[in-house]
């Protein structure tokens, strides 16, 4: 009987393609729930998932035959790896798949708050055309500050290099990786010198609400405020404050702490339509890796990593 691999997400039709010529079995099951997992889990040998299903101890626990787990995208926090490492179960990721539309994403949103591209746009739309109030900045000779230096960081920084601007980046884990353009920093020099931030962190309990009021604080340039990682990495109680304090000069977000809109408190929705009425504040929703590229991309880095590429 040939081995079954279960998938959560859509992919490409190259993944399945090559998980067939590998031999296996392929059981297509987008965003199954908790319920039907903890009953059908020990059937698979592998699985593809994405944002979802969260992958607990008690739930590898039933997955007897379990021997891979393949996550398209960046992000293992919706995985106990520690115990998958235990029980055997080789976990994979594809960063290098979409880090480039990531990279683009982010770069493209610098560039709409710098040229307020939604606030005229929106004018023109309501038969407004007034040159004179959308004098916009350029990105040339600015300083970005970059925190998180792994793939999306760095994709991201190959990009600006045409741009003349000065690349100041931290990464707590990472060192030795300045070259003529890009500079190694400590997270105190870029919350000091910089005129944009972006994060590209991981979710970790170290890293959740990395960006407190203590953060936003401790910015010198009322820089522009660009997060397109994780939502968990942003209190955004205190984004909202930093805001109204004008620490910063404005922010773009592709996701936020809580990205089911449905599920909303009081609170929650007062402070997502504060951020949405905000004329600085650009919000996508988590699409910055979804790129058509990317979408092959992931598929092909993933089957390689599994040795079937």
């Amino acid at each position: 009987m040939a081995p079954v691999v279960l998938i959560t997400a859509p992919t490409h039709p190259c993944l399945q393609e090559g998980l067939q010529q590998a031999g296996y079995t392929i059981e297509v099951h987008e965003r199954p729930n908790r319920a039907w997992l903890l009953e059908q889990i020990s059937r698979f040998t592998g699985m593809v998932i994405s944002t979802h299903p969260q992958l607990d101890a008690a739930l590898l626990e039933q997955a007897k035959q379990l021997q891979w787990i393949a996550r398209l995208g960046s992000g293992m926090e919706h995985i106990d790896t520690v115990y998958a490492e235990k029980k055997g179960i080789r976990c994979i990721s594809s960063p290098e798949g979409n880090c480039g539309s990531v990279g683009e994403h982010v770069l493209a949103m610098v560039l709409s708050l710098l040229r307020n591209i939604p606030i005229s746009s929106g004018e023109v739309k309501q038969g407004i055309w007034i040159r004179e109030m959308q004098r916009h900045e350029e990105l040339s000779g600015k300083t970005i500050g970059i925190i998180g230096y792994g793939h999306t960081g760095a994709a991201f920084a190959r990009l600006l290099e045409p741009f003349g601007v000065k690349v100041l980046a931290h990464d707590k884990y990472k060192s030795g990786f300045s070259n003529q353009y890009v500079r190694e920093s400590t997270i105190e020099a870029v919350k000091e010198q910089a005129d944009i931030i972006s994060l590209h962190l991981p979710l970790t309990e170290e890293t959740r609400w990395y960006a407190d009021i203590n953060f936003f604080e401790a910015l010198q340039r009322q820089p522009l405020f660009i997060n397109a990682a994780r939502g968990g990495l942003v209190d955004t109680d205190a984004l909202c404050m930093a805001l109204e304090r004008n620490k910063i000069g404005g922010a773009a977000l592709d996701v936020l702490e809580n990205e089911q809109l449905t599920t909303y408190s009081g609170k929650e929705r007062e402070q997502l339509q504060y951020l949405l009425g905000h004329n600085r504040v650009l919000i996508t929703p988590h699409i910055a890796g979804y790129s058509k590229q990317a979408f092959r991309k992931m598929s092909e880095v993933i089957l390689q990593k599994l040795g079937m590429g």
